[in-house]
């Protein structure tokens, strides 16, 4: 746990709890840290998260890194794969492409990094300034003009002037602040798995993808090509799947991929030996507003624009840059920070989602992860560079 910090704390309007650890929970709470705010951060897991999917830094994310001065952090722990090749049912190739092809923006980005790794860097950076506290939830909030008062499932009810949910797609802060609307959430047709894996073909800085017609799976090395991340993607309408029942997704997963050539029978078989399974629909969330009162939404519990579109941690990074910024500027009036952010954000975030909906080659892909200019918020410039 991070040591809690007073930076802030005697200024009204200054304490802020966000929930979740993952990408856009530790953006946030380092630029609201740099801006003054005392921040807790908490997640539901017992630790930062291991592993998981490749993300991308696409675009404008890639200076929000710079200015966060974790660009050459996140550097040294991404990914390094050159390219990637299609093949067929017995591996033969098909296609291949590299990964500065497209400006690093196209199908592989110049930096990917998997998202367990980009969490621990954004962890660590702010572990020595925040207030974490991992392996409890929120389970209820009673909101006052003034701040709202949370209660969890193990400590004590806390009182914060501003509560920002940051608890991804399935968000239970948005469930408890806005809701169980059955549309928040659409499913786009697609289920995905990630886990990891041995890298049992030896590959070399190359990842291979095999697209079947229902099907899709894929493998690539990670870990200087010790070991491997692999992801298995399927079609099918929405399913009836707990999202917190691992036994049952990956019984699931067996019985879709069965018949399925290539390497699948092989990584299946370790599916059980891998630490670090993901499963879950490719959906989006579409709210009409991402805050209420003074309780806000941040990254996949406000926008999800889904895998397919590649743009997730690109819109967690900038979103959490944007309303850190929007929060700062406008001082003790949290409500109307909310609300400029979400102006600022929402017509970037609609673009995204309708990219993760229709899909797009690697110049719109560019053009979308380019296609919102950072604001210069003064209270972010002089924290960061000691001005």
């Amino acid at each position: 746990m991070g040591r809690a910090v007073d930076a802030g704390s005697e200024r009204p309007g200054r304490q802020v709890l966000v929930v979740g650890a993952g990408i856009a929970g530790p953006a946030l709470a380092f630029w609201l840290h740099r801006a003054g705010f005392a921040v807790t951060v908490m997640e539901r897991a017992p630790r930062v998260r291991p592993g998981g999917q490749a993300v991308d830094l696409r675009g404008i994310a890639r200076e929000v890194a710079v200015r966060m001065g974790l660009d050459e952090d996140i550097r040294r722990a991404s990914i390094r794969t050159v390219g990637f090749s299609l093949v067929d049912a017995d591996g033969a190739v098909l296609g291949s492409q590299r990964a500065d092809e497209s400006n690093g923006d196209g199908r592989l980005a110049e930096i990917e990094i998997l998202r367990g790794e980009l969490a621990g860097v954004l962890h660590d950076a702010t572990a020595p300034d925040v207030e974490y506290v991992f392996g409890d939830r929120v389970t209820g909030l009673q909101e006052t003009p003034d701040g709202v008062t949370v209660t969890f499932a193990h400590a004590a009810p806390r009182r914060f002037d501003l509560l920002i949910g940051a608890d991804g797609v399935h968000s239970e802060v948005r469930s408890l602040a806005f809701g169980d609307d059955p549309g928040t959430v659409r499913h786009l047709g697609v289920y995905v798995a990630y886990w990891s894996a041995p890298n049992h073909l030896g590959l070399q800085d190359w990842a291979l993808a095999h697209d079947g017609p229902e099907l899709s799976a894929g493998i690539r090395p990670v870990h200087g090509n010790r070991e491997a991340i692999v992801y298995l993607s399927f079609r099918s309408p929405e399913l009836a799947v707990d999202p917190r029942d691992v036994a049952a997704q990956k019984q699931l997963l067996r019985e879709r991929a069965a018949g399925m050539g290539w390497e699948v029978p092989v990584l299946l078989a370790g599916l059980d030996d891998a630490p670090d399974f993901y499963f879950d629909s490719c959906s989006q969330v579409i709210l009409e507003s991402w805050h209420r009162g003074r309780v806000g939404l941040l990254g996949d519990a406000a926008f999800s624009p889904s895998p397919l579109s590649g743009q997730g941690t690109g819109l967690a990074l900038v979103g959490a840059y944007v309303l850190a910024g929007e929060l700062a500027a406008a001082g003790t009036d949290l409500g109307s920070g909310l609300a400029a952010y979400e102006h600022r954000m929402r017509g970037w975030v609609e673009r995204t989602q309708r990219m993760g909906r229709e899909g797009a080659d690697a110049e719109t892909l560019q053009a979308v992860a380019n296609g919102i200019a950072l604001p210069d918020y003064p209270a972010l410039r002089a924290a960061s560079t000691g001005e």
